[in-house]
């Protein structure tokens, strides 16, 4: 049990490590041994866990995919409307990417062309569609307007969203993530949802940012 233990220990250290060097550094400018310098390991202790980089890669985008639909499993056992369950998605994305490197990791080697091995879906259409449900269900409610085009809107979103945190990345803080996804829905709600539901989810869009920033 304690060996197994270990074993665990060490195969989060190396995830960890190898994420942060990815954020910061991008997935090609990252070599095995510096992943095993960062992580204060033996090179056998990384190839015993991950015989390749492409395996450490995959790893990432693998938890990035279970938190993602964790996140969405919670908010859909709480009974909020399907445009505050997706809004508070966006915003639990952006809180938990500040939070961990291994997330930040998962968006930059999806937007870097990081090959997908199956069953695991890229992550940008897993996005599109864990959206796209949601905006259906917001159109049903007529909290978006009923001729709304959701998948292209849910494809747009995801790509606004994406942008968001690439450009964030390079310009802002990490902390300062809440603010820039506040901004995108200011700009999605004034577009998307009727005239007579705008002031609730514009109200809700400024406190999802105040929670976000203080959590």
């Amino acid at each position: 049990m304690a060996r197994q233990l270990r074993a665990e220990q060490t195969r989060a250290t190396i995830l960890t490590a190898a994420a942060d060097l990815f954020d910061r550094h991008g997935y090609e400018s990252t070599s095995l041994s510096e992943i095993v310098k960062h992580a204060r390991i033996t090179k056998g202790a990384l190839y015993f866990h991950f015989a390749a980089k492409q395996d450490l890669a995959q790893a990432i985008m693998e938890i990035q995919s279970g938190t993602s639909r964790r996140l969405a499993a919670e908010l859909d056992d709480r009974g909020y409307s399907s445009l505050e369950s997706l809004m508070r998605l966006t915003f639990g994305f952006a809180r938990v990417s500040a939070e961990s490197p291994v997330l930040r990791a998962g968006l930059r080697l999806a937007t870097a062309g990081v090959t997908v091995r199956p069953p695991l879906r890229h992550p940008f259409a897993e996005w599109r569609d864990l959206t796209s449900s949601r905006l259906r269900g917001a159109v049903e409610e007529h909290d978006v307007h009923s001729d709304t085009d959701v998948d292209s809107a849910a494809h747009t979103l995801v790509c606004s969203l994406v942008g968001t945190g690439v450009v964030s990345r390079a310009l802002d803080p990490v902390a300062r993530r809440p603010r820039r996804t506040a901004e995108l829905w200011q700009v999605l709600i004034r577009g998307m949802v009727p005239v007579t539901r705008r002031a609730r989810y514009l109200g809700l869009a400024a406190r999802l940012e105040q929670e976000t920033a203080a959590a």
